[in-house]
């Protein structure tokens, strides 16, 4: 089985959790004298079975992203953590860009008048860098989760 194929079964137990929350949600209580649409021990046990499930995806995935080579010196889990830390860095200065541009409109001269105090070309470019950085970090990782084998046990 490909990384990626375990990617995708992960995330279906993470969908199928959602759902069981929500079924439970739906079933814990009913008027006096009523029965719940569903047993709700049965989606305990099934809750439960899928939470193990899960988790066992999780120690594959995470074992084989540490073991497999990104780059010289970088395991797959090392390129994730750097591309999250680069999408966090893009999120960041985006924020600032959109503050920077938000207009403080201005009714008469006696109120307070705002000035940039950012280079805001400058780190439009810093973001556009970031991003393509990020595009790029996440192609190669999509390349390698369907060309790596994960590993059992």
């Amino acid at each position: 089985m490909k990384l990626a194929e375990a990617l995708v079964l992960r995330a279906d137990t993470q969908k199928k959790i959602a759902q069981l929350r929500q079924r439970l949600e739906r079933v814990v209580k009913v008027q006096e004298g009523e029965l719940p649409a569903e047993d709700p021990s049965s989606l305990l046990r099934e809750l439960e079975q899928t939470l193990d499930e899960q988790t066992a995806w999780i120690r594959k995935i995470n074992r084989t992203n540490a073991t497999v080579s990104f780059a010289e010196g970088l395991s797959i889990s090392d390129a994730l953590a750097e591309r999250d830390r680069i999408m966090q860095h893009r999120k960041l200065l985006g924020d600032v860009l959109e503050q920077a541009s938000i207009k403080q409109d201005r009714f008469s001269r006696s109120e307070v008048k705002y000035e940039r105090t950012i280079d805001v070309v400058q780190i439009q470019t810093k973001v556009d860098a970031l991003s393509k950085a990020y595009r790029e970090y996440d192609f190669r990782i999509q390349e390698l989760n369907w060309r790596t084998d994960l590993l059992e046990e």
